[in-house]
């Protein structure tokens, strides 16, 4: 089968789900909660930064028509996977930098992922992105989904999610959805 899932966190969900959702080949991007103790957790209970959850996508993609390898280059360029537990301003380990495979395959294509970028020097510190097992994943509230697209004069939209979207387009047009 073409069709597979995998989860990623890579700080605030809005920036990630924008961008992903422009991908051909992505056939769905849900904002949620990834990785941590307890059921349902609440966006309110996640910010605490005391349930062990991460803000992540979950993104359904068929790879017919964008690699796993695909979907982690996006990944890496598009955040920061050398500073633990932060993205900019955005300060908590529900802001880690987590790959949470779905499959062999995905664990396998990680690792190598990381291992090109470190063998490359691509990135001056290591990186510190974890990669494991998705264990368990919950979507967002309603509100946080497409948040970007029903909120573009939001302050933060503008100020962080808008530079990380215009970054992607400048690398990555030759991806665009049609």
């Amino acid at each position: 089968m073409s069709i597979e899932t995998i989860t990623l966190g890579a700080g605030c969900f809005w920036c990630v789900e924008n961008i992903f959702s422009r991908i051909k080949g992505v056939q769905a991007v849900v904002s949620g909660y990834a990785d941590g103790d307890i059921a349902n957790p609440s966006y309110e209970q996640v910010s605490t930064g005391s349930t062990n959850y991460a803000e992540v996508v979950q993104l359904t993609f068929d790879k017919k028509q964008l690699s796993t390898e695909q979907v982690l280059t996006v990944f890496f360029a598009i955040h920061d996977p050398l500073t633990l537990n932060r993205q900019g301003d955005d300060i908590g380990s529900q802001y880690r930098s987590t790959i949470l495979v779905h499959n062999e395959e995905q664990q396998k294509a990680a690792i190598e992922k990381i291992s090109q970028l470190t063998s490359d020097a691509s990135f001056e510190s290591p990186i510190v992105t974890s990669i494991k097992a998705v264990n368990n994943f919950y979507s967002a509230e309603s509100y946080h989904q497409d948040y970007f697209e029903n909120h573009p004069d939001n302050q933060y939209c503008q100020l962080v999610v808008a530079k990380k979207i215009q970054k992607f387009l400048q690398n990555f047009s030759h991806l665009l959805k049609d």
